[in-house]
């Protein structure tokens, strides 16, 4: 995939540099510089000039078979209900199995959203050293909310959370938990960090949904499983977010939106297996040229998690 950098031409993170970066990996990638083009009407003219090329050459390409072992599925779910737990969560947690059980990389993220489960992962650690780093990302977690004055334990679920049923922190990260299937957690790794295993792996990510969603997209995933039971829009410009209804009624409420509907577990049309098996053939329809309904109505969010004030 080309890139194409903007940069005003005297910033601290100068887009040459960044440039330089992607450029090692072996990607087309442009500046333009709003200083050294002359003003910002010049620059966008070269900007439009750069990206006709891109479109034009990105037509040459042809899709090429992959194997699902090369595939990195991102999870999330935001906007949670009391349905989250039962329903889309343990679903998307059989395609994190099945995933892993075809080669390829599930990530977990959401710190924040684990703290009260996190001794059930560490249980299913690939050795000591995953085990401890399971403890030590909570515990800093933990240490950068108490830093801000807030016991994150007493201030969470949200209040949106509430309306839908969630009682207590505890009850909606044994959830989000259930996004990690029941496979071995081979790794965890930061924030943006390109997982170095294949199978179930933990990045440690803000519980902010957009944050989060750029910092798994930042770390390969391809294809993101976004549940929600109150109703989200969000989406990705880098990648597709497949959104899923942990409830009929916000499924039928924001069908502009949901791309699959996992509140059929509540209504007792369908398994947790059968949902999850549902959700994987549409991974690989998604990953195979099929729009998400975030991609259709151009729902390209991003944010990065901060890492310090600005000064």
């Amino acid at each position: 995939m080309s890139t194409e950098l903007l940069g005003l031409g005297c910033e601290t993170h100068q887009a040459r540099k960044i440039a330089q970066d992607i450029a090692k990996s072996g990607k087309p990638v442009e500046v333009v510089s709003i200083q050294d083009h002359g003003s910002t009407l010049d620059a966008i003219a070269q900007g439009a000039k750069i990206a006709a090329k891109m479109v034009q050459d990105a037509s040459a390409l042809h899709r090429e078979p992959l194997r699902l072992s090369e595939l990195i599925v991102g999870t999330e779910c935001g906007g949670s209900d009391a349905c989250s737990g039962i329903s889309a969560n343990p679903a998307v947690g059989v395609v994190s199995d099945l995933i892993a059980d075809h080669g390829g990389t599930a990530i977990l993220a959401e710190t924040t959203e684990l703290i009260g489960a996190e001794h059930l992962l560490a249980e299913r650690a690939a050795d000591d050293k995953v085990k401890k780093r399971v403890y030590e990302v909570i515990q800093a977690m933990e240490s950068r909310a108490f830093a801000m004055g807030v016991d994150i334990r007493t201030g969470n679920p949200s209040p949106g959370n509430i309306r839908g049923g969630l009682t207590t922190l505890e009850e909606k990260s044994l959830g989000a938990a259930a996004k990690a299937g029941s496979r071995t957690l081979q790794q965890l790794v930061d924030y943006a960090e390109i997982p170095s295993k294949k199978g179930l792996v933990w990045m440690d990510t803000p519980g902010h949904d957009i944050e989060q969603l750029t910092g798994m997209v930042a770390g390969g995933a391809q294809i993101v499983l976004f549940t929600s039971g109150r109703g989200t829009p969000t989406g990705s410009p880098i990648a597709p977010v497949i959104k899923i209804a942990t409830n009929t009624p916000i499924f039928e409420q924001m069908s502009d939106n949901m791309d699959l509907n996992a509140g059929t577990i509540i209504d007792g049309t369908e398994t947790i297996e059968s949902v999850g098996n549902r959700i994987f053939d549409e991974v690989i329809r998604v990953a195979s040229g099929k729009l998400t309904k975030a991609e259709i109505l151009k729902q390209h969010d991003f944010g990065i998690w901060r890492i310090g004030p600005t000064f």
